[in-house]
């Protein structure tokens, strides 16, 4: 996938766009968290209740400073986790728009391990990130599984190749340090938080 591309897409992003774009884990729908309606048509695009939240993806620590309250213990545990196929359950900045958290005082968290998506949300800014699939349906590892009405309704789908985990990541809630979702990186957690 070209450079072309990944502008592309960024660019779409910052105007409003929608776009389907690759991690370590499966395919994901980005739009900017910064755009209400970016963030609505993700929501339409899957089909998703808008009682559930979505996730953020990050491409640094700082970026991760700018949606999150988190304390230095906290960040230091991050450090050793992300990027990686886990997504972190952290307390929400008061500047992250609720439409993203549906209400939630909390935020998921995902710092992909994948150079594709670090290289666009570098230049887009925090996006969301959910898997690019309908509500309920299994998450996408490769360009061919995408669902067709999915690839039809996005502004645009970069292809990675596919999914180097091919399973959604590992949801970890970091006050309780409990896993609400086990998936890709679990072993990782365990390690970590015993």
């Amino acid at each position: 996938m070209t450079e072309k591309a990944i502008s592309e897409a960024a660019k779409l992003l910052a105007d409003g766009g929608t776009v389907v774009y690759p991690t370590e884990t499966v395919y994901g729908i980005g739009a900017s968290i910064s755009i209400p309606g970016a963030v609505e048509r993700v929501f339409e695009i899957k089909g998703r209740d808008r009682r559930m939240p979505l996730s953020v993806a990050v491409a640094s620590f700082e970026m991760v400073a700018g949606i999150a309250n988190i304390d230095e213990d906290d960040l230091a545990l991050l450090r050793k986790l992300l990027p990686g196929p886990i997504t972190i359950l952290v307390e929400k900045s008061p500047q992250l728009p609720d439409s993203v958290t549906a209400g939630s005082p909390l935020v998921g968290i995902r710092f992909p391990d994948h150079p594709m998506a670090i290289d666009l949300i570098g230049r887009a800014g925090p996006i969301t990130s959910t898997s690019a699939n309908p509500s309920g349906l299994p998450p996408p590892a490769s360009i061919e599984e995408l669902d067709p009405e999915i690839a039809e309704k996005v502004d645009l789908v970069l292809d990675g190749g596919r999914c180097r985990l091919a399973r959604p990541s590992t949801l970890v809630d970091l006050a309780s340090r409990r896993v609400i979702r086990e998936g890709a990186g679990m072993e990782m957690v365990e390690e970590l938080l015993g």
